[in-house]
C-alpha cells in the first residue's frame, strides 16, 4: 500500500482497494519487472508527496509524464536539473518571463512550484519508454480524476490550469464555482503560437490567489 504521508492518504487508502486499481497495480508490477518504465517506480506519487491537498491552491494538469531516459520525475511538465527541457517547458518558460509576475531562479525541476501549494499533476502517471500514452487506459485516469474532483469540490479557491483539449476535458469534474479555471491551448510548438503565447495564465493567477487571501507563486 502507498503511504504519501500526507492529508492525500485517506484518498490514497479508498483507492487503492477498489478492483480498478488493484489491476493497475498487478499491470505495473509486470510492466516495471519487464519493460522500462518511467518515472522511477518511487517517483509516481512525487507531485501528491510535495503538495499536500489543504495546501494545494493550484492544479496544473499535464496528460503523460515524458518518456524518454531521464525526464519523468512525477509532476508534470518537470524535468530533473541538467536535462535538456523538452519544447513544451521551453515555451512555458518563455511565456512566465513575457509576464509581470514574480519569478524566481528557473530550473527545469519544477519542484519549486510544487512546495509552494501547485499541484503537477499528469492524468496518466507512468508510461513505457518511447512509447507515449502506452499506460493510458489503464486506470490512472480513474485515480487522477478522483483527485481532481475532490480538489474541484473543496471550496477553498483554487486556480485550474487546463491546457489543450484533453486537459480542458477535465473541467466538467470541477464542481465549486470558487475556483478560477485558465484555459488555452497546449504549450507545445503545435500550439503554443495559437493562443498558449501570451495567454497571461501565470499573472492571472497570482492575481486570483492575492484576491482570495492566499500568497502568490514564485514561479
Amino acid at each position: 500500500m502507498i503511504n504519501v504521508n500526507n492529508d492525500w492518504q485517506p484518498l490514497f487508502d479508498e483507492e487503492q482497494v477498489k478492483p480498478y486499481y488493484l489491476a493497475l497495480r498487478q499491470f505495473l508490477i509486470g510492466e516495471y519487472r519487464s519493460k522500462t518504465i518511467y518515472p522511477p517506480m518511487h517517483e509516481i506519487f512525487t507531485a501528491f508527496k510535495l503538495c499536500p491537498f489543504a495546501e494545494t491552491k493550484v492544479i496544473i494538469v499535464g496528460q503523460d509524464p515524458y518518456h524518454e531516459e531521464g525526464q519523468a520525475m512525477g509532476l508534470s511538465f518537470s524535468v530533473r536539473e541538467g536535462t535538456d527541457e523538452p519544447p513544451s517547458l521551453r515555451n512555458i518558460r518563455e511565456e512566465i518571463r513575457s509576464e509581470d509576475v514574480e519569478q524566481g531562479d528557473w530550473s527545469s525541476d519544477l519542484s519549486r512550484w510544487a512546495r509552494q501549494g501547485v499541484l503537477l499533476l499528469n492524468s496518466t502517471l507512468t508510461v513505457q519508454a518511447h512509447r507515449a500514452a502506452s499506460h493510458a487506459g489503464k486506470g490512472w485516469e480513474e485515480f487522477t480524476n478522483r483527485a481532481i474532483i475532490e480538489l474541484g469540490r473543496d471550496e477553498r479557491p483554487k486556480v485550474f490550469m487546463l491546457w489543450g483539449s484533453y486537459a480542458r476535458s477535465k473541467k466538467t469534474l470541477i464542481e465549486s464555482r470558487n475556483h478560477l479555471i485558465l484555459e488555452t491551448v497546449h504549450p507545445s510548438p503545435l500550439s503554443a503560437y495559437r493562443g498558449f503565447f501570451g495567454c497571461g495564465h501565470f499573472k492571472k493567477c497570482n492575481d486570483f490567489l492575492e484576491s482570495t487571501g492566499q500568497k502568490r507563486i514564485i514561479w
